[in-house]
């Protein structure tokens, strides 16, 4: 009984002063604002919407053209010993390498090219400021040695 007792003095202390709910409010806020779960979030969503798009580049656009060079739209009805269907899992390959190079060429080539513009401009800044500062020091050199004339 002595258990229950602490127990109930402490909750209530913890209850009129707010605590509780402070704390998990605090924790909960905290989760939500480190950069690692909104990152998640804002990927989540953008993969989701890019996926609509990914997919009817496939369905529409590069799908009727191999069905131009195979003669259908799909390979769903090769079968091998008539039963086991061999087709569905080619089409499924096939929609995976287009959706792949689809987002290789749409959206990791571009990433890493505006990543290395942004590496080489920065690394022309961080050049400019160690040049600067290499004028600033022989000016100060210039400067020390005409005072003490």
């Amino acid at each position: 009984m002595l258990y229950n007792e602490n127990f109930l003095r402490i909750w209530h202390f913890l209850r009129r002063k707010g605590a509780i709910l402070y704390l998990m409010l605090k924790g909960f806020k905290d989760f939500v604002i480190r950069g690692n779960v909104i990152d998640l979030a804002v990927g989540l969503i953008m993969g989701t919407a890019f996926t609509a798009v990914v997919t009817s580049l496939v369905q529409a656009v590069l799908m009727p053209a191999i069905s131009m060079l195979v003669g259908s739209p799909n390979f769903d009805s090769f079968l091998v010993f008539g039963q086991i269907k061999v087709g569905v899992f080619l089409t499924a390959i096939v929609n995976f390498i287009l959706i792949a190079a689809a987002v290789y060429f749409a959206v990791v080539v571009p990433t890493q090219k505006l990543t290395e513009l942004a590496l080489a401009k920065k690394k022309a800044e961080d050049e400019a400021i160690e040049k600067e500062e290499t004028e600033l020091d022989l000016l100060k050199e210039i400067r020390d040695a005409l005072a003490k004339k």
